[in-house]
């Protein structure tokens, strides 16, 4: 069972089912969530000069000394063959010349995103395997049903117990359930992002990992209600540049790579002008020919159209948003959580690729490489090790107090005190604030709770600055605490050495 239907549960399904049957379940339509609103494109070393170790070599700096090493190897390596089979499964990548246009985006020290349809890239990739899953004989689908718990006993996982009370069998699970960014008032995720992997992981007993490390992308647009519009790294890649409100360039010294720098640079740039000015920071794209603007971002465009904004000659207001959760059940690079039975995949998962910053564009590229990685995994009768970090499953008892006031008073709480910016008397009292909410009456809500909870304990133990985590009560990085933290209960510890791809 697969369930999620982005790039990465797509992926997982249509490999698994070349060998044995597959049930992709999933909260809404096949293909609805994160995937297909992302704009940029999949990082892969496949142009002229480019490397896998240059990729692997930016994708370690821009994750602040906690990205794992062998993990960005071994996804860099497969990024060109990513790109290859996303071609052969019917993604017509923009070319340019004859070869896959690539672009330059944030942190990356050479045009190496390739993309799809200017900036509609994730639509195209689900069009493309969502067609492909739905015509696939061995594979069945279930949309609009929510699984409420993966169910486990002493040997691990035998299937899996639905929101509506029915349950199905699967002694093999993989999560791909996407994003947690409705942990925050500002997200530029989509309505599902709602952090149900890492609470389905947790609830099964499975160790988290790094759940302090989240991303807010620094250009969202600065119009309308959450989820904020995406305003495409790419933007900034092709010319775009970031101004405050007297004109004067807000990366200016800041950062060498300029408006190109690691995104928590640049997002704490924008904020901080933002609050000496009193006014947004905007980006511009005047100085750039306007119609191969308009044709090179067609969504963003769009996007900035519907507030009255054209892209290519008005400023464009910007603000930083939550955007990646780097951390989530803590797998192996096969995907192997640390219950057997039990794989996670994509946003919801914690390898160890993004460390404290995820490098731009390498958010599809894993969710892709985990996919089939996993796939292979499961495929061959693999199962996750039973002598991982593990604790007793989680029971959320439930309450009666609405799902979506709960929700909602998370996002307030945790953009307040856990946000872009955060202090020891913040975290403390967010802790408090989240405490004090009423109990949810339906999972999906108290799942969530408790990944907040969890998100600002592990904020307020990392006594440090580093990547997008930043402690204004601790405003450099700490050598002692450049270790991932691994959460298997409510205590923090060092991500164990234990080899997760033993079988058990």
């Amino acid at each position: 069972m697969v369930i999620g239907s982005g790039l990465a549960g797509l992926s997982a399904a249509l490999r698994i089912a070349a060998h044995r049957d597959v049930v992709i379940v999933t909260k809404g339509r096949l293909g609805e969530g994160s995937t297909s609103w992302a704009q940029g494109g999949i990082a892969a070393a496949v142009g002229p000069g480019d490397t896998v170790q240059a990729h692997a070599t930016d994708t370690l700096v821009a994750g602040a000394g906690l990205a794992d090493a062998s993990a960005a190897e071994a996804v860099c390596a497969d990024a060109p063959g990513v790109i290859a089979d996303l071609a052969a499964l019917g993604v017509e990548f923009d070319h340019d010349r004859g070869r896959i246009a690539l672009a330059r985006e944030g942190a990356h020290s050479l045009p190496r995103v390739a993309h799809a349809g200017g900036d509609a890239t994730g639509r195209h990739v689900i069009a493309a395997l969502a067609l492909r899953a739905r015509r696939h004989a061995r594979i069945a689908i279930i949309e609009h049903r929510r699984v409420e718990d993966v169910l486990v006993d002493e040997r691990g996982v035998h299937g899996v117990r639905l929101a509506d009370g029915g349950t199905i069998p699967a002694d093999r699970v993989v999560l791909a359930t996407g994003g947690s960014g409705h942990l925050f008032a500002r997200t530029t995720n989509p309505h599902g992002a709602t952090a149900d992997g890492p609470a389905l992981a947790r609830r099964a007993g499975a160790a988290l990992v790094d759940m302090e490390m989240v991303q807010f992308h620094p250009t969202a647009l600065a119009a309308g209600p959450s989820p904020l519009a995406l305003v495409s790294e790419a933007v900034r890649g092709a010319g775009g540049m970031l101004y405050d409100c007297n004109g004067e360039p807000v990366m200016a010294g800041v950062h060498p790579m300029g408006d190109l720098g690691p995104r928590d640079v640049v997002a704490r740039a924008v904020v901080r002008r933002a609050r000496e000015t009193g006014r947004e920071v905007v980006m511009s794209l005047a100085h750039l020919d306007p119609d191969r603007v308009h044709s090179r971002f067609p969504e963003v465009a769009a996007l900035c159209a519907s507030h009255g904004i054209d892209l290519a000659r008005d400023p464009v207001p910007v603000t930083p948003a939550a955007h990646y959760c780097m951390g989530g059940a803590l797998t192996d690079l096969d995907g192997r959580t640390t219950v057997p039975g039990l794989w996670a995949v994509g946003e919801c998962a914690g390898t160890g690729l993004h460390g404290a910053n995820r490098l731009a564009s390498n958010g599809l590229l894993e969710a892709a490489v985990l996919g089939r990685r996993a796939a292979d995994d499961v495929a061959s009768g693999g199962r996750s090790p039973a002598d991982g970090p593990r604790t007793d499953p989680a029971r959320f008892t439930p309450g009666e107090a609405d799902g979506d006031e709960v929700r909602g008073a998370i996002g307030r709480i945790m953009w307040r005190g856990c946000g872009l910016e955060r202090d020891g008397t913040g975290l403390a009292g967010a802790l408090d604030a989240l405490d004090a909410l009423p109990r949810p009456a339906d999972a999906q809500a108290a799942g969530l709770l408790e990944i907040a909870r969890l998100t600002t304990h592990a904020a307020l133990a990392r006594e440090e600055s580093r990547g997008a985590h930043f402690r204004s009560d601790f405003p450099d990085p700490d050598p002692a605490q450049a270790h991932r933290t691994c959460w298997a209960g409510d205590t923090p510890t060092a991500v164990p050495s234990i080899d997760l791809t033993e079988v058990a």
